[in-house]
């Protein structure tokens, strides 16, 4: 056990004086105690290792290994547990209601609603990221190694040209239709493939959290900005 000595060096050897003085003294008095007082003090210490142990087995519970193909890597393994699990279904939720994951048709959407929706995104992993405790284990890798790829490979590098330039289009023409903007179908082709990759993403989530037929629920799940 590790214990955390407040206040300055002279207060902290103090304390660490008092806490050794203390267990030396409680070994001291289970060699001279009578049979009973040394029954007790290890049945103690049993009960509270079996609590320890039984909140270790919750934490690792259902303890598996996935192999899954992450996009512009390879095919990586995955140790899941119920932590696991809870976050991949966090991230799948967010991600797979989102309107920047559906593919638009040419002509069909908006590219400003869009960009702003990745943005969301984005923010989105990057909270439930910071909130969540690691979920790592053993030598797998991890939920957020996935997340973080997909933040920092996919939608940051796409975000940071394209939002630039959408908005000196807009802040150079205000009023004037996006379909008016010269760069518009060049933005709309890498954002279909951007679309492609995120939904790989997507897929990943919902392996990991167990999810049944994410495909089915790409199409289906209700949409929103």
């Amino acid at each position: 056990m590790i214990f955390t000595l407040p206040g300055s060096r002279t207060v902290r050897a103090f304390t660490a004086a008092v806490v050794g003085g203390a267990a030396g003294a409680g070994v001291y008095g289970l060699q001279s105690a009578g049979g009973v007082y040394a029954f007790t003090a290890v049945g103690a210490a049993v009960g509270a290792l079996g609590y320890l142990a039984a909140g270790f087995y919750r934490r690792t519970a259902r303890l598996t290994e996935m192999r899954i193909t992450v996009p512009q890597l390879s095919e990586l393994t995955f140790v899941v547990n119920d932590h696991t699990r809870a976050v991949s279904w966090q991230l799948f939720v967010e991600s797979v209601t989102r309107t920047s994951t559906q593919r638009l048709d040419d002509g069909d959407g908006n590219l400003r609603e869009v960009l702003t929706s990745l943005y969301g995104l984005f923010a989105t992993t990057r909270d439930i990221l910071k909130a969540a405790r690691p979920t790592g284990h053993g030598d797998g890798v991890t939920v957020e190694y996935l997340a973080v790829n997909l933040l920092n490979r996919e939608l940051r590098p796409f975000l940071s040209k394209w939002h630039v330039r959408l908005r000196e289009f807009e802040d150079a023409n205000p009023g004037l239709d996006e379909s008016r903007w010269p760069q518009a179908a060049e933005c709309r082709r890498e954002l279909a493939r951007l679309q492609d990759d995120v939904q790989k993403y997507v897929l990943d989530f919902a392996r990991l959290a167990g999810v049944r037929d994410p495909e089915l629920m790409l199409g289906t799940v209700p949409r929103t900005p």
